[in-house]
């Protein structure tokens, strides 16, 4: 029996030198089965890391960007410069709302401020999609709870992003651990010492953000209602209630280390010391 893939194969193949373009067929071909994803938050890492990996991998796997949200008008419109530049239009939506009630996405990916990344995750699965989100996925224990209730009452795929996952020398690492030949982990030890004082700041940005140009009430989600605050917008991982400081920005990827080298599920004690 002639499958529908193969009888749109070859019925396009019989008049692609008229009608399609090697793009346009590919897209013909996968129409069904392509994953359209929007993008939460247009970041700079999203820019720098994620966007690029998603695009190297997309006609592969039949995935594609369709829309964008972000608060700030700018980065909307920077966005919108960027991928044109690179042949995709976009809708750009100006809340998650607006991104939702557009019905052009079964996939997102969470690319914003750290502390609203479980609140968009519960968003996303809410309104029917699959989600990628960046560590640390939560800040609190509460918002945590709030996004895996969510996850777990609508059954949606969702998959928190570290990048140790991806490194080829922490994989070979858990390879190796996992062979036996390393031995029984009875204890681990976690170090990481930095200096750092410019980092986490945003002195070139901070300027351009103004309040008319975003929406700081929707940035603040369930955090206490202040005063609008560019600093704590673009350098919310400096400021108390928007983020735990090291624990949610380093610590979560040493612990996730130690679950995935180790398989537990917790440690039986912890001693933590340090400061910032």
């Amino acid at each position: 029996m002639t499958t529908r893939r193969e009888f749109i194969r070859n019925a396009a193949l019989g008049t692609a030198a008229v009608t399609f373009s090697a793009n346009s067929y590919a897209r013909i071909l996968g129409a069904n089965d392509r994953i359209r994803v929007g993008i939460v938050g247009f970041s700079d890492r999203f820019r720098s890391s994620l966007s690029p990996a998603f695009l190297s991998l997309a006609d592969e796997l039949n995935f594609e960007f369709t829309a964008l949200s972000d608060l700030w008008s700018i980065r909307r419109e920077e966005a919108d410069k960027f991928y044109k530049s690179r042949g995709i239009t976009l809708r750009l939506a100006r809340n998650n709302e607006e991104l939702y009630n557009g019905k052009d996405t079964d996939a997102v990916i969470v690319s914003t401020a750290d502390f609203q990344h479980a609140l968009h995750c519960a968003e996303a699965v809410n309104a029917g999609c699959d989600v990628y989100c960046e560590k640390p996925f939560a800040e609190t224990m509460a918002d945590a709870r709030i996004a895996l209730e969510a996850v777990q009452q609508t059954g949606k795929i969702v998959q928190i992003g570290s990048q140790r996952r991806s490194a080829a020398n922490y994989i070979a690492a858990d390879q190796y651990i996992k062979s036996g030949k390393f031995g029984k982990i009875v204890m681990v030890e976690m170090t990481w010492n930095v200096n750092q004082p410019g980092r986490w700041r945003r002195p070139n940005v901070v300027p351009r953000l103004r309040e008319a140009d975003t929406d700081w009430n929707r940035f603040q989600m369930n955090r206490p209602p202040t005063a609008f605050d560019a600093r704590k917008y673009l350098e919310f991982r400096l400021f108390w209630p928007y983020s735990s400081g090291i624990p949610g920005q380093w610590m979560a990827h040493q612990i996730d280390t130690v679950h995935w080298f180790t398989d537990l599920a917790h440690p039986r004690t912890v001693v933590a010391n340090g400061g910032i």
